[in-house]
């Protein structure tokens, strides 16, 4: 694949998560590359930023589609590839996790069981949930066998650091010596014409495409973003071994380990592009429903309160518009990862790629990924 990259040049719009990724693939492939970016490259405008990385497909099966999940499997193997091969480390866990529930929530419990078991049922690449008791829940996990009686292991699910990861990827391009454009608000069109030189424009910008991806015909195939909200804390006394999940009505929430005792903690998933700080109900739903899972986190100390909007499209689902031109540069924008940006983003990574390099992607056929030419997909808008 080296070979057919080598002449080829590529500007990569938007360095979040999507556009590191494939940046830092392209360059390593001996492709000429360059990034743009409207923020700096501490990525603060990226929503990969405030994310807990976990890398979950089976727990996300209960609430996704099954091409989401194919990526998820797809992708946790790459994630260990992609990882060894960067220069500075980044925290990598595959311990699997871990669901609780208090007494009063056992039957949405055994509804999620159920829905997992299902979902193992029709696809057999996933690995089935194990039910635990006391004494097989102490071992998992000593540090919440004191407060739960039962609860499910999910193997072979992981996760990663993502703010490590985010800093691992800007020194990779630094040492292939990347042009990186920072602050540099860039529209794809203009990078195609033939002055520039490119011979493609990858267009990841997450809702910075807005202007791109809507249609006022069509709103359903319209760019849009679901607010979250995480927690950053400190806490020494607490030693979750793994992601934790507490399944709960109104607030089921996620707590992520880290390395140096640091927790993300989130849940909340809002209609809304909103980015003003975190509520009060919202703090207090989350640091309430953490403290129930372990009472270390009384004394932990609160290092970040965080929101950002994951760019989403309809159906929740990811999609990759291609469009070819005969003049100037090809185009290919990819979007709406939602919340499951770090589950498949190598998945997306690799279907990508595929096109890139021979016009159509096997991987993505076999995933169910979307893959859309620009004119189908601007015809598709004008019959709505």
């Amino acid at each position: 694949m080296i070979d057919s990259f080598a002449n080829g040049s590529y500007a990569v719009v938007g360095a979040g998560l999507m556009g590191r990724l494939l940046a830092v693939a392209l360059a390593k492939r001996g492709a000429r590359v360059e990034l743009f970016e409207k923020g700096g490259p501490d990525g603060n405008l990226a929503a990969a930023r405030v994310a807990a990385a976990m890398l979950a497909p089976l727990a996300e099966s209960a609430i996704t589609e099954d091409s989401v999940v194919r990526m998820g499997i797809h992708s946790l193997p790459r994630w260990k590839q992609l990882i060894s091969e960067l220069a500075k480390p980044v925290y990598f866990q595959q311990d699997g996790t871990l669901i609780l529930w208090h007494r009063q929530d056992a039957s949405e419990a055994e509804r999620f069981a159920s829905h997992l078991e299902k979902n193992c049922d029709h696809n057999n690449a996933l690995s089935r949930p194990i039910h635990l008791d006391a004494p097989s829940l102490a071992k998992i996990d000593a540090g919440v066998a004191d407060r739960f009686t039962q609860g499910l292991y999910l193997p072979n699910e992981g996760q990663l650091d993502n703010r490590q990861l985010l800093e691992a990827l800007l020194v990779e391009l630094t040492l292939m010596k990347v042009p990186c454009h920072w602050h540099q608000s860039t529209d794809p069109e203009s990078l195609r014409n033939q002055e520039n030189d490119f011979d493609w424009v990858i267009d990841c910008r997450g809702l910075g495409a807005k202007d791109s991806w809507n249609n006022i015909d069509n709103p359903s195939k319209n760019l849009r973003g679901v607010r979250g909200e995480v927690i950053r804390l400190y806490a020494p006394e607490v030693k979750l071994r793994r992601p934790t999940r507490l399944i709960h009505p109104r607030y089921p929430i996620y707590i992520a380990p880290k390395e140096d005792d640091v927790y993300v903690v989130g849940a909340t998933e809002i209609e809304s592009e909103d980015l003003s700080p975190m509520s009060v109900r919202s703090a207090m739903e989350l640091l309430s429903a953490v403290y129930t899972v372990h009472s270390g986190f009384a004394e932990a100390r609160i290092l970040e309160m965080a929101t950002q909007c994951r760019p989403t499209l309809k159906d929740n689902l990811p999609e990759i518009v291609v469009g070819q031109q005969t003049n100037g540069a090809n185009l290919m924008m990819i979007n709406g990862l939602y919340r499951h940006g770090f589950m498949i983003s190598p998945a997306i990574l690799d279907c990508a790629l595929e096109i890139l390099n021979s016009g159509r992607s096997a991987t993505a056929m076999n995933l169910g990924l979307q893959i859309t030419s620009a004119q189908d997909r601007q015809e598709a808008s004008v019959c709505a």
